[in-house]
């Protein structure tokens, strides 16, 4: 097989896989890209929405429309910088941390399900394959 055949293929299964994980959710009514910001609270803190756009790689309106759905639904809130009056920081609420921490959870146990089906030595090259494509998504 080619380098550019390898590419096309690691491309596609790269995709099918992250888009089988996605299915995996506690609350089929939040999408992934706001699915993608909880998480991002989760994993980084509150944000000002421009940096929480910035890191999403989105325009600030686009998250604006982001951060009204997941405000309307409880999933977070918006607080008034310490510092700076002009900021408004955005933070997950209980619930927001909870549905990230079940769809997580979720998610993890589809995996683990799907790994045990697996031989060790298949295992093993994937956590091989998961340490190069680490790699290469940092470059």
């Amino acid at each position: 097989m080619t380098i550019p055949q390898q590419s096309s293929l690691l491309r596609m299964s790269t995709f099918r896989l992250a888009r089988r994980l996605r299915a995996e959710k506690s609350d089929d009514s939040v999408s992934d890209a706001q699915f993608a910001v909880l998480a991002t609270l989760s994993i980084h803190g509150a944000h000002t929405l421009s940096a929480l756009a910035e890191r999403e790689r989105v325009s600030a309106p686009s998250m604006n429309r982001t951060v009204n759905c997941l405000e309307e639904a409880g999933h977070l809130a918006r607080a008034e910088d310490a510092d700076d009056r002009r900021k408004t920081n955005i933070s997950l609420t209980a619930s927001g941390a909870e549905l990230v921490k079940a769809t997580v959870s979720k998610r993890d146990a589809w995996l683990t399900a799907q790994l045990r089906e697996l031989t060790v030595e298949e295992r093993d090259l994937l956590a091989r394959a998961a340490e190069l494509m680490g790699r290469l998504a940092t470059q």
